[in-house]
């Protein structure tokens, strides 16, 4: 064994019993210990293969990124996952892929509108203005925080040409009625599946309806690589358009340190250039570099092996919460699956009911004391935000339940890293909390 190799199994063996030391068996103490609300969740696999990727010093997309690439396309039955640097990225890209010019008549315009929702994050939403298109926002409703889709079918104009929403949470939509819209007036579909990877929707996950949907490994989400993100489809067209806008424009398709896939390299014309140039450097979309490097995918590689046990782990955290808040009805307004829907839940969601004696700011102020984490729904309402406001878009009808969400509801983690005796330690603040009112 060369010299190298040796080192390498030591280092391998060592970041073994590094994990051991480091990360293995943290205990939890109550009123000391954090309750966080997300977190990650790992073994000594993803250090070794973040430690072997380093040690490849490929940096960029290399093997590592392959397999990730395909563990996700097999898990979801797709034909094309392309990996990103993030979910937000994915979002961006997903978008950007309908815009181009080589769609024809059915690509994205400035001015066409999107429907959409103002209760969610806002990556679901900024890239249909930085596009010049119009968000039409519609309401969602107070049981699955999903989109109201009568409202959905009041709110389409002659102008309407794409829908991009998540899944709430985890929450799948109604994706019957998403998709019945959608093939009755040929609109483009992307799902949001950023919160929801592992979620089944009549036996079939979510990511895998929509011409185009997007997955976020940040490490809040079902699994982690950091930062990180994909865009999955089933459409060859889509999938080339994504690559060429994460890949700086570039209209060769051919994978990081690969030459003349095509075969055509130095034969073709392109735009005003000489007959010939190389392909490589010939660019065709205004694009990004929104790439993932093989360390992330070396890390998302393992975390793959646990997804299946992760979203069970979720699942039974949901319940958990649930059997806590279901003693105090006149209280507290609790979440219900979407029809047909097995939803790999990323949080546990609540609201505050009117006249309850309390407010939504001021029983969160209560858990946050308590070290027990919790998060608003994000944006609460898009229209609402500096950022939003006064920009070019349009409200369906009414957002009554966004706003009621903006200033009553709230979550909690369900990631697999709570333990039962967290569970035990927010039961007790919960009840002590109600018990003086």
């Amino acid at each position: 064994m060369s010299d190298h190799k040796a080192l390498r199994k030591e280092i391998i063996e060592k970041t073994k019993a590094y994990y051991e030391a480091r990360f293995a068996n943290q205990d939890f103490t109550p009123g000391k210990s954090r309750v966080n609300y997300a977190g990650r969740v790992f073994d000594e696999n993803e250090l070794i293969n973040a430690v072997e990727a380093s040690l490849d010093f490929w940096l960029t997309e290399g093997r590592f990124s392959e397999q990730f690439a395909e563990k996700i396309a097999e898990y979801l039955e797709v034909d094309h996952v392309l990996l990103t640097n993030s979910g937000s990225s994915a979002n961006l890209l997903a978008f950007s892929a309908l815009t181009s010019e080589k769609l024809g008549d059915k690509r994205l315009k400035p001015g066409d509108e999107v429907i959409s929702v103002a209760a969610g994050f806002p990556a679901t939403v900024t890239p249909i203005l930085q596009y010049g298109l119009i968000p039409v926002f519609v309401d969602v409703d107070m049981v699955t925080y999903n989109i109201d889709v009568e409202m959905m079918r009041k709110a389409v104009t002659p102008n309407t040409r794409c829908i991009f929403i998540a899944h709430t949470l985890g929450n799948p939509f109604n994706i019957d009625a998403v998709m019945e819209l959608a093939k009755e007036l040929d609109l483009w579909v992307i799902e949001d599946n950023c919160d929801a990877f592992g979620s089944r929707y009549k036996g079939k996950f979510t990511g895998t309806f929509g011409h185009l949907s997007t997955i976020s490994f940040y490490p809040a989400h079902h699994i982690t690589t950091g930062e990180g993100g994909a865009i999955i489809t089933n459409d060859a067209v889509l999938a080339n358009l994504v690559r060429a806008f994460r890949d700086w424009g570039r209209d060769c398709y051919c994978a990081g340190g690969e030459n003349n896939t095509c075969g055509k390299r130095f034969s073709q014309s392109f735009g005003q250039l000489p007959f010939g140039y190389d392909h490589k450097y010939v660019y065709s979309e205004i694009g990004y570099n929104l790439k993932m490097t093989d360390i992330q995918a070396a890390i998302g590689t393992a975390q793959m092996d646990k997804l299946d046990h992760f979203g069970e782990r979720r699942k039974e955290n949901f319940r958990s919460w649930y059997k806590i808040f279901e003693k105090y009805p006149q209280h507290f307004a609790l979440p219900k699956a979407t029809e047909n829907a097995d939803p790999s839940w990323f949080a546990f969601i609540v609201t505050i009911n009117e006249n309850s004696g309390f407010t939504r700011d001021e029983f969160t102020r209560h858990l946050n004391a308590n070290l027990i984490e919790t998060r608003n729904l994000f944006a609460g309402n898009m229209t609402k935000q500096p950022a939003f406001v006064g920009k070019d878009w349009r409200i369906a009808d009414n957002l009554n339940n966004t706003d009621i969400i903006m200033n009553n509801t709230f979550f909690l983690g369900t990631y697999p890293g709570l333990k039962p005796e967290m569970f035990e330690y927010a039961a007790a603040v919960i009840d002590n909390f109600i018990n003086s009112l």
